[in-house]
């Protein structure tokens, strides 16, 4: 099987980062589907804040997601609080992003750090939690939501606190509140991280997933029945 993240890796350390955006667009994967991800997790791995920076400042959405995975690198890194608040700032505006790719990003890069150092990450995603902003919350349970970080109980159980508080807080929106696009994509975010934190921990999730149930609110209906479609909750039910 090829590693396309090893041979992209190999690829981009033949020349100078200045020259990476035009090999990115390149070999992007679009127009089309989907974008490489294996291609933004080599410039993560073999960029550095320059090229990152680079990356970002361009309007170029694919090109930003490279960079902002980038800082997902950078974050798990980071050895002094400066820098760790510093990106962790950055990271937090991207996930406000217009553009989905953007946010996108987000995700992938704080399981980045997830992966260095899971503890941070469930301490940042639960203060981004705790903040009223819709995509906020969606970056705190995507990016927490994810099989391979879940495999100790305490991890999979903040992950279904997280799936929870912002389910809770979307049926506390107003119908006007709800027509905001960062509503929308919390929604689509919340129809699938449900099953991937309950599936991680059946036991202590189920109950409170079956809980939402009883909660009398088309979105968290929706939300019921997205998750009830995935094969990973759908055996458990």
């Amino acid at each position: 099987m090829v590693d396309r993240r090893a041979q992209y890796r190999a690829e981009l350390r033949r020349f100078d980062p200045a020259r990476w955006p035009d090999f990115l667009r390149e070999h992007s994967g679009l127009p089309g589907p989907r974008a490489s991800i294996a291609l933004a997790e080599a410039v993560a791995d073999e960029g550095d804040p320059a090229s990152f920076d680079r990356l970002i400042s361009t309007d170029d959405e694919y090109l930003v997601f490279c960079g902002v995975l980038g800082l997902g690198r950078l974050l798990a890194t980071a050895t002094d609080a400066r820098t760790r608040a510093a990106v962790e700032a950055r990271l937090r505006d991207h996930a406000t992003d217009a553009r989905w790719r953007v946010r996108e990003a987000v995700a992938l890069a704080l399981q980045r750090l997830g992966d260095a150092d899971l503890p941070r990450l469930l301490a940042l995603a639960t203060a981004w939690a705790a903040r009223p902003h819709p995509l906020l919350r969606r970056a705190a349970v995507a990016g927490v939501c994810e099989p391979r970080l879940l495999t100790a109980p305490d991890a999979a159980a903040r992950a279904v606190a997280l799936c929870e508080r912002a389910t809770r807080g979307l049926a506390d929106l107003s119908a006007e509140q709800r027509r905001a696009d960062g509503v929308r994509a919390l929604r689509q975010a919340l129809g699938y991280c449900w099953s991937v934190a309950v599936a991680a921990d059946p036991a202590a999730g189920l109950p409170r997933f079956r809980a939402l149930a009883a909660v009398d609110d088309r979105d968290v209906a929706w939300i019921v029945r997205e998750n009830t479609k995935k094969n990973r909750l759908a055996r458990l039910l």
